[in-house]
């Protein structure tokens, strides 16, 4: 990670795509608007670092976030994909191992884990990355997990520890394993750290902790949670670019806010949280839990105006359940959800989601990079 100030935010102006947040209550809060929204106040920019002549690259305007948004909705609206009753096709096949660069092992990411480190262990030695013993064998792999390790779930300090273990035996085997910022670790440091500061949550006064407790926070997590989980939790970029595919957490442009290269936004997003203050990490949080930016009818400009700005073909993000993003079901709550058998294509090819609803009775997707499509 490259350490200093992050640019300032670009711009670019699509439509106005849904983007809403996990629930824990605080009161009801208007729906997100189904036709383009009202224009929002945006947060003032970071200071850009000082240029002697570099030209100024005219980047496209991000679409306006939706008046009143806020992370403390519950029960988000449903957009059946598509608006003709057919939905976009999920992708099942996973392709056999290639090797994609010269020197390079083979691409994986994981999706969403939310504490569920038995499904997590299963899903990793059917692709061949760990033995029966937790131990990598994947050799000079390269593997990528994109953020939500704790809450909902039996075990997340389990499957911290366990990813943690696995960076170590990737790197001295040629290979890594390396890790994203999700909106669970945000709230998993701001509870540990700040407890029950009041912040303002944009629906009243609210905590991290009763954030946390309500977005599925276990308390056996917070008994075993360790100064150096946090240290490391607090480290982890918030994107990265690989073999073309631009890694998010989010389904969100939210990551404009603070960079126009990915090193930048990593760095301004470490320095944010070093800076140990309870509402400017409430305030990544609160931008971290946004979604939907690349469904429905803006999904594919907000993509392409993401990928010029920070590069890629192709955006590989987790966060929103992929039963979620394809209107089966109307909430993370809901139980019943249909079978997901691989990652989801959409956006006109331009994103790929990979949380696969563990916690909704779905999967947990440990997918090779690229697609056989």
């Amino acid at each position: 990670m490259t350490q200093g100030a992050g640019q300032g935010p670009a711009m670019w102006q699509g439509g106005g795509a849904t983007a809403q947040g996990d629930g824990f209550g605080g009161g009801p809060v208007p729906p997100a608007p189904a036709v383009a929204p009202a224009q929002a106040a945006e947060p003032a920019p970071l200071p850009p670092p000082a240029a002697a002549s570099a030209p100024v690259r005219q980047e496209p305007a991000r679409p306006e976030e939706p008046e009143g948004y806020t992370p403390t909705e519950r029960d988000l609206p449903v957009i059946t994909p598509g608006g003709n009753g057919e939905r976009e096709p999920t992708l099942v096949d996973v392709p056999k191992p290639a090797t994609t660069n010269e020197g390079e092992g083979s691409l994986f990411v994981v999706g969403d884990v939310h504490g569920y480190l038995d499904e997590l262990r299963e899903a990793l030695r059917a692709a061949g990355i760990i033995d029966a013993q937790d131990d990598w064998i994947a050799g000079n792999a390269r593997l990528w997990f994109l953020g939500d390790f704790t809450d909902r779930g039996p075990d997340g300090i389990g499957v911290i520890d366990l990813v943690m273990d696995l960076s170590a035996q990737a790197a001295a085997a040629g290979g890594y394993c390396k890790a994203l910022m999700g909106n669970h670790e945000l709230l998993l440091i701001g509870a540990k750290r700040f407890g029950d500061t009041p912040v303002n949550s944009g629906a009243g006064t609210a905590s991290f902790q009763a954030a946390w407790l309500l977005n599925g926070g276990q308390r056996s997590d917070m008994e075993r949670l360790q100064d150096h989980h946090v240290q490391w939790m607090s480290r982890l970029d918030a994107m990265a670019l690989a073999d073309g595919h631009l890694l998010l957490h989010s389904d969100a442009t939210c990551y404009l806010d603070y960079g126009t290269t990915i090193d930048a936004v990593n760095d301004a997003v470490t320095v944010a949280l070093q800076r140990n203050d309870a509402d400017e990490t409430w305030d990544l949080f609160r931008k971290f839990t946004k979604r939907f930016a690349f469904r429905d009818g803006t999904g594919p400009e907000n993509a392409r105006g993401l990928l010029s700005v920070f590069g890629g073909e192709r955006i590989v993000h987790g966060h929103s359940p992929i039963p979620y993003l394809l209107g089966d079901v109307g909430s993370e709550d809901e139980e019943d959800a249909p079978d997901v058998t691989g990652p989801h294509v959409y956006a006109d090819g331009l994103a790929l989601a990979m949380d696969g609803g563990v916690t909704m009775a779905g999967k947990l997707l440990v997918t090779q990079l690229p697609l056989t499509e």
